[in-house]
């Protein structure tokens, strides 16, 4: 079997999964690919709120207003927002965080928005979706499904 044949399989396997996850779960995996495109966006050209710039207007209100109380926290927990440790507003936290993201090169940059994209399905999942599954879901449908539809 060669390496393709056997990638495509591993593909075919976790795009399987994907569709039997519930529905709250693929809900939680667009949040945190969406949400990580927009920081990716916004990097480029910032905004006055941050928050309500990389936040998308059609997801639930109580969804929309969670993530923007828990989000500086995330940032901070994925030390994005260290040099900013001394700041307590979140916009100021995000915008810091989005900062240090702009000063990132190449792998580095993708392997943080990554992370920051399971992080946010995880919390966005209520912790339902786990690291390990999150890793292999999230990539199949940042590839297959986000990155087509775009």
């Amino acid at each position: 079997m060669s390496l393709k044949t056997f990638i495509e399989k591993i593909w075919a396997d976790v795009k399987t999964l994907f569709e039997n996850i519930p529905t709250e779960l693929k809900t939680a995996i667009h949040i945190g690919v969406l949400i990580t495109e927009n920081i990716k966006a916004f990097v480029d050209s910032p905004a006055a709120d941050v928050l309500t710039a990389i936040i998308p207007g059609d997801i639930d209100d109580d969804i929309k207003n969670w993530l923007r109380a828990k989000l500086p926290t995330v940032l901070t927990e994925l030390k994005l927002a260290d040099s900013c440790s001394s700041l307590t507003d979140p916009q100021q936290i995000t915008a810091c965080a989005i900062q240090v993201l702009q000063g990132l090169d190449g792998d580095v940059k993708s392997a943080f928005l990554h992370n920051l994209s399971i992080f946010i399905a995880q919390v966005a999942s209520n912790g339902k979706l786990t690291w390990a599954d999150g890793v292999s879901i999230l990539e199949w449908y940042y590839q297959n499904d986000y990155k087509t539809a775009a």
